[in-house]
């Protein structure tokens, strides 16, 4: 029967579901029925507009939280300045504009909190002269000492203590990297024990970042009042021009169907059956709207105490994909409506067998997964994983690549020593693999082949560390080998040698006075000229019988015949 209604079905996304009930129902809804869905970078567009005017505002008279925001630095030449960061913080807020509830701010008295950190890193800093010998943790105490000694002289000049200033600047004294830095030998001074100093330095460390969380949740607060009336001119601008975007789809949606009656009763007669994929990614709105439409009392308006009708709604979903935090989705809001649904009749049915993977890799997976997902602290519970292939018998399913060099010269295991010497060794083991190895899996007609290279997968947790392209040493370490490959998503096309040398020819071609280009070419691997090929005048074209520069011999030869 369901197959025979199958076209009669609706199948789309959660906000064009809601799209086509606000369309139907505009009035009540209480929305423009010519409305546009934004996108989102059309929403974005319109925030941004919005943010600017508020912003050019805001720099008249900053309020609290605007100002301390603007007095912060950027990290690096990579992060985000002040304004950036209050724009982004608005747009989150924007995000969550249906908990319109102030923050709570809990008592603190940030200027005297700031100034016993300033006395702690003063008495910390004071111990840098007392030092016997130089050494990394003296360093430390004399940077420490040298902020300090920057800001006293800067509040010498000026009336009063900057707290927002110095609220950034300990900031950069927490980032420094030199708190880690141990120093050497038993005794930092004649009467000091390193460790004492060690011991002072941890407790002062720990006490500022303290400091620095409390005053972020106090900013937070501050932030939520001084940046909500963004909220009202992105409402208004939206309004202004006829669009909704994807949060309104659902916050007018729910609100419908919430306080409507004779809508929600409608909708539940319509919609029979319910089944939502993905329901990891559901956030608290959806929840709320698929929970009022799938209830057996048409006159329950709390999401939280439906109970739906036996076999109407059901949901697929993966918990352990929850990480990702899709447009406002939680595991802790998935495992509570799983457990709401339980209490009211539903069944859990877990999808456990793995078709892809022989038994060998899923017992590796779980005894890996399974003791650190426990359903802790907001976590997802892992379900093992259930074989379904026979296991190999001829050959391993799993091998653990060894790293031929994982030791720096100091002699300890660095993650970057690991990284250099790694690619050598992938490389080698794909050129065994496929050459040497004598392993098979089947073909297309089931009939056992030799592995080729491009059955061979390397998958790189990340593509790019601190700038530098981490696939270029793979490639180099394959092509090195001569194995055939194809990179995908590599972040270094501009520097790839194929992609130098075809930027050279053309470089050549345009500008053929450009000897060094043209020399280039001629010696790249488009041409492979060697100095020892011989050299020739075109017979008929005189113009093109010139001598490029003072190149060497070869080069007039393919310079007449480019």
């Amino acid at each position: 029967r369901a197959l025979g209604e199958l076209e009669a079905a609706k199948i789309g996304t959660i906000h064009a579901f809601c799209a086509d009930i606000l369309r139907e129902r505009p009035v009540e809804a209480r929305v423009d029925p010519l409305f546009e869905v934004a996108a989102e970078d059309e929403s974005e567009r319109l925030y941004d507009d919005c943010f600017e005017r508020f912003f050019q505002a805001a720099l008249a008279d900053p309020p609290e939280g605007i100002r301390r925001v603007l007095r912060r630095r950027k990290r690096d030449a990579g992060s985000e300045g002040p304004k950036r960061q209050l724009r982004d913080a608005g747009y989150k807020l924007i995000q969550q504009r249906d908990f319109s509830a102030e923050w709570t701010r809990p008592p603190f008295d940030r200027e005297v909190e700031i100034d016993r950190v300033m006395r702690e890193l003063g008495e910390l800093a004071a111990l840098a002269p007392l030092a016997q010998t130089q050494n990394y943790l003296v360093q430390h105490l004399e940077t420490v000492a040298r902020t300090i000694d920057e800001i006293t002289r800067r509040e010498a000049v000026r009336e009063g203590r900057d707290y927002d200033g110095l609220e950034a600047e300990l900031r950069t004294v927490a980032r420094l990297r030199s708190w880690g830095w141990q120093g050497s030998g038993k005794s930092f001074s004649r009467d000091i024990l390193r460790a004492d100093v060690l011991s002072r330095r941890d407790a002062v460390k720990a006490n500022l970042e303290s400091v620095l969380d409390r005053c972020d949740a106090d900013l937070a607060a501050c932030l939520f009042r001084d940046l909500w009336p963004l909220v009202g001119r992105f409402e208004e601008t939206k309004a202004r021009t006829g669009r909704l975007d994807f949060l309104d789809l659902l916050l007018m949606t729910r609100n419908l169907v919430r306080g409507d009656r004779v809508v929600r009763e409608e909708l539940q007669g319509r919609f029979t059956h319910l089944l939502v994929d993905e329901f990891q990614d559901t956030d608290p709105l959806q929840a709320e709207i698929l929970l009022l439409l799938s209830a057996d009392d048409p006159g329950e308006e709390d999401a939280t105490s439906v109970t739906p009708i036996p076999g109407k709604l059901f949901v697929v979903g993966d918990p352990k994909q929850s990480i990702y935090r899709f447009r406002r989705a939680d595991v802790s809001l998935y495992e509570s409506i799983k457990a709401r649904l339980v209490e009211r009749g539903a069944r859990v049915v877990h999808l456990v067998t793995s078709f892809r993977s022989v038994p060998a890799i899923q017992s590796v997976v779980n005894a890996s997964f399974a003791p650190l997902m426990q359903g802790q602290k907001g976590q997802a519970s892992y379900v093992a994983l259930a074989a379904s292939r026979a296991p190999l018998v001829d050959r391993p399913a799993i091998v653990a690549l060894p790293v031929p060099r994982p030791y720096s010269d100091y002699g300890k295991v660095t993650s970057w020593s690991i990284e250099k010497s790694a690619p050598d060794a992938v490389g080698a083991f794909v050129e065994w693999l496929v050459g040497k190895s004598g392993w098979t899996i089947p073909g297309k007609d089931g009939a056992p082949r030799a592995i080729e290279t491009r059955d061979v997968c390397l998958l790189f947790k990340r593509l790019v560390s601190f700038g530098s392209d981490l696939t270029r040493p793979y490639v180099r370490a394959l092509e090195a080998r001569r194995l055939a490959h194809v990179l995908v998503g590599g972040k270094s096309f501009h520097e790839r040698e194929e992609v130098i040398a075809l930027r050279t020819a053309l470089s050549a071609i345009e500008w053929p006075d450009d000897a060094l280009s043209v020399y280039a070419t001629l010696r790249g691997p488009f041409v492979g000229a060697t100095e020892n090929h011989a050299t020739h005048e075109h017979p008929t074209d005189s113009r093109r019988n010139r001598v490029v520069g003072d190149l060497p011999q070869v080069c007039r030869c393919h310079a007449v015949h480019r």
